[in-house]
């Protein structure tokens, strides 16, 4: 079956293609005969009931400073023109972000839009998870100093972030002293509307931060990012490693358990994060990154793994 997809993403220029998710999807697409689109979220345009794109037909090819080329720029009427939409752009999770999602919404009778963007909408990463607290380590949504201070006591060694901050930035770790933190509670509820997040700091994390694909709901791999040095946090865009691992059997359970709700909502692609092999701490539905290291280790094939989840759907959509 040779399809048609636009990709809503960041632009071209910017992406670091040695370990971008997207940019895998898209070779993998290319591979397959697909017709590809790039567009961004800033040139999404309703009109008169429809959802038009100012796209441009790209190919793209691994080659560094050489990874992309460009065909005329059309208008694209996303329910009519193409056969699916990945939402591809990178957080923050903001207003641009969930309009957005409202507008792609629009089409989803017409055009299989991955992930699902009402989905993506209703999940954000860390309160999505919120469903699966039992496999969480202690945790606390708050803006309230008191109540951080009382967390603090109670497990001596905490971490606070942002509640939609993205790729590990603004993640602090404070100790029992609890050195500044009225000022970080003060800085985070200047900078930010929404409360912020508080969790036990778990030492596992030195040996690393899992992130485990799923698509459609099933197990696709995983990978080890590990902390550099001094660093709690094992982002690969904040300097982490990755490494090759397998499951445990606490990891196996929780994708068990939430295979079938991230397949349910259309959610087919998806990262998780656990520490220490037992501890959920993100699940990542607007734009899932590690498949390309996840098949440097294995020899696997993720990329395929979600056009064929794709296909699926649109024969499922089809009758």
């Amino acid at each position: 079956m040779s399809i048609k997809a636009a990709v809503q993403m960041d632009p071209m220029e910017g992406i670091r293609i040695g370990g971008d998710s997207t940019f895998a999807l898209m070779l993998s697409a290319q591979a397959r005969g697909y017709a590809l689109y790039h567009y961004g979220a800033p040139d999404l345009t309703w009109r008169n009931g429809r959802l038009y794109a100012e796209a441009r037909a790209v190919t793209v090819q691994k080659v560094e400073g050489d990874h992309f080329r460009f065909g005329e720029k059309v208008t694209l009427d996303l329910g009519r023109d193409v056969d699916v939409v990945l939402m591809r752009q990178d957080p923050p999770f903001d207003l641009s972000y969930i309009t957005a999602t409202h507008l792609l919404e629009r089409i989803e009778d017409e055009t299989l839009v991955v992930n699902n963007p009402a989905s993506v909408r209703n999940a954000p990463e860390k309160l999505f998870v919120l469903d699966y607290a039992r496999f969480m380590p202690p945790t606390m949504i708050t803006r309230s100093l008191a109540d951080v201070r009382s967390f603090l006591a109670e497990h001596g060694d905490i971490v606070v972030k942002p509640l939609y901050g993205n790729a590990g930035s603004a993640v602090f770790r404070v100790g029992p002293d609890g050195a500044n933190l009225s000022a970080l509670v003060e800085l985070f509820n200047a900078s930010w509307v929404e409360p912020f997040m508080v969790q036990a700091f778990i030492p596992a994390v030195r040996e690393g931060d899992k992130r485990i694909v799923l698509v459609d709901g099933e197990v696709a791999g995983a990978v080890n990012r590990v902390p550099g040095a001094g660093e709690i946090r094992s982002n690969l865009a904040v300097g982490g490693s990755a490494a090759k691992t397998e499951l445990t059997e606490k990891e196996r359970e929780i994708c068990a358990a939430l295979g079938p709700e991230l397949k349910k909502r259309g959610l087919l692609f998806v990262g998780i994060d656990v520490i220490g092999g037992e501890w959920l701490t993100e699940i990542n539905v607007t734009s899932p990154t590690g498949i390309v290291s996840i098949d440097e280790f294995n020899g696997t094939d993720t990329a395929g793994m979600i056009w064929d989840a794709i296909l699926r759907r649109l024969a499922k959509a089809k009758g």
